[in-house]
């Protein structure tokens, strides 16, 4: 990775290592396993494994899982999934539930130190306690509980003697702090549910906030890259390792999350569309997820260019779903191979061709990229057209077919529309037209040129196809300028009726009969028409499945 776009962390490692205040380097990518990872976290992991690969270090993989509520194995098993694609291998694999007897142990501490109390309030209260912005809270009246009793409670919370809810432990800080984080937070809560790595063993599970900074302290992870939400509680992270006294400390260190428009990247809001089948599943390539933009056809290699050329900022903002969209056109145009389909079609009967003969053509595989070779395509007296390539009474400057004109057939021959055929309604269902067998391509034919070029293939050999294409899932693009927070209930209002009811048209036409054979996961140009990648989910030997990845050309400019 050459290190030439903006990276805000990475003066800061350097320093640290130049200095002596760090020998090495150790990151870390923390997901919590209860949902698909996006597009956002792509940023998190590249960030986060290029800068300790670019300093000699070493990149842990482990998940938060302290809320058994949420979690899932199948979340965790699609996270190294995704890791993995992305083309990164971790150095350590952990859980946080690994943890969970230091952290307990770590907890008593607190306690001990008189900087922890059980408390039974309930969660209403203890949100009414907290105060405000512009107000200070207040004491808990379970506060002030002696060492010994919280020390007991806290062991019989462990044993299971409370309901969920009934208890919980606090750490006692300053009700008064102008950092709410700090406001006596709450470390632990009761939770009688079946933890999927740890089984019954537990019932009592530590926050987010408080087991965070342990994790990575026994890791001894030198650098806890995060994104800007996390910018105040940066005080408790440092509160924590202090006051439990761990001997690794690590520093935190915040960047600005990715914001796409067009989309949503709250797992809450992702699993929303999930649960209530406006998509089909967190692989829908209409999704965010990683897992979605990989079955739709995104390459690794385009989503690793496109977050290193955005760099590494505190900036907050949206970027343009269509840049990502450039760079994966900029990887696919040299791989991937070209070919012809038609999505809407239109039967052509060339009148003066002989019956029965097939001619086969020579077809570049990819012009921009020669060494891929030519592919044959069969070539006889009934083809498809695309149906928006004929027009009976075209306006000006329509160059395709029309009564009277000629065009040409890629890799093909000039052919005239002679006849329309109409059923009773009065639809077009068939053009009659002739061909010009001294037009041949590849002949070096000059006696006149055609403006309109048309893509094309043979009736009796195309192999019938279904393509899926794609608009973007969320309208309104200002709206989405800033990202939506997870507990903005305005928005919550609105982003469901921001989903765009035509992002999935699916359509049933032809293609090439040599692409009989090909993989999930294929990608291939289909002139005219984009980048399609063959379905993983859906495609079969019998029924081929095409996603489009992205249209041929965009208005957005770098």
């Amino acid at each position: 990775m050459e290190n030439n776009t903006s990276n805000i962390i990475r003066p800061i490692i350097q320093k640290d290592l130049e200095t002596g205040k760090r020998n090495y380097v150790i990151t870390r990518f923390p997901p919590e396993p209860n949902g698909y990872l996006h597009i956002g976290h792509a940023m998190s992991i590249i960030t986060n494994f290029d800068l300790a690969d670019e300093f000699n270090g070493k990149t842990n993989l482990r998940f938060d899982d302290t809320n058994p509520l949420k979690e899932d194995v199948e979340f965790v098993q699609s996270i190294k999934e995704d890791v993995q694609w992305l083309g990164f291998d971790w150095d350590g694999l952990f859980f946080a539930s690994d943890y969970f007897e230091e952290m307990y142990n770590r907890a008593i501490i607190l306690i001990k130190k008189g900087l922890a109390y059980v408390d039974e309030l309930s969660a209403d209260e203890i949100r009414e306690y907290r105060g405000t912005l512009t107000e200070p809270g207040k004491n808990s009246p379970y506060r002030d509980r002696t060492i010994e009793e919280n020390l007991d409670l806290f062991n019989r919370m462990r044993k299971g003697e409370f309901e969920n809810g009934q208890k919980v432990l606090r750490a006692k800080i300053d009700m008064s702090s102008s950092n709410i984080n700090m406001r006596d937070p709450v470390l632990y809560r009761i939770a009688h549910t079946t933890h999927h790595n740890t089984g019954d063993k537990w019932c009592i599970y530590p926050m987010y906030a408080f087991a965070h900074p342990i994790e990575d302290a026994i890791e001894d992870v030198t650098h806890s890259i995060c994104t800007l939400e996390f910018e105040d509680q940066r005080p408790l992270y440092n509160w924590i390792i202090e006051q439990t006294e761990m001997e690794s400390t690590p520093q935190q260190i915040e960047f600005g999350r990715l914001n796409l428009t067009n989309t949503v990247m709250s797992k809450r809001k992702l699993k929303q569309l999930v649960d209530e089948e406006f998509v089909d599943g967190w692989d829908d390539p209409r999704m965010p997820t990683i897992s979605a933009l990989r079955r739709r056809g995104f390459t690794a290699e385009a989503i690793r260019t496109f977050i290193r050329e955005l760099g590494v900022t505190r900036g907050d903002g949206a970027v343009d779903s269509r840049m990502l969209d450039h760079y994966v056109r900029e990887d696919l145009k040299l791989k991937s191979p070209r070919t012809m389909g038609v999505l809407r079609p239109l039967k052509v009967i060339i009148t003066n061709y002989p019956e029965g003969q097939v001619e086969m053509l020579d077809a570049e595989i990819n012009p921009e990229n020669p060494e891929m070779g030519i592919r044959k395509i069969p070539f006889s007296r009934e083809i498809y057209v695309e149906q928006e390539d004929f027009m009976e009474n075209p306006p000006k400057k329509y160059f395709r077919l029309f009564p009277g004109n000629e065009v040409r057939l890629k890799h093909a021959y000039f052919i005239k529309c002679e006849k329309v055929i109409k059923n009773e309604n009065g639809e077009v269902i068939e053009i009659h037209c002739t061909y010009d067998p001294e037009t041949k391509s590849g002949s070096g034919f000059t006696g006149r040129k055609v403006k309109g070029t048309l893509h094309w293939v043979d009736a009796n050999h195309a192999i019938p196809a279904e393509f899926r294409l794609y608009e973007p899932l969320i309208l309104d693009e200002e709206e989405q300028q800033v990202e939506d927070n997870e507990e903005d209930n305005e928005e919550e209002k609105t982003f469901l009726d921001r989903v765009n009811p035509n992002s999935l048209q699916i359509l049933n036409g032809y293609i090439e009969p040599n692409m009989k054979e090909v993989k999930p996961q294929d990608k291939f140009q289909f002139f005219r028409h984009g980048y399609f990648n063959v379905d993983p989910k859906h495609s079969t030997k019998e029924h081929i499945v095409f996603n489009l990845i992205v249209s041929l050309k965009s208005s957005f400019k770098l």
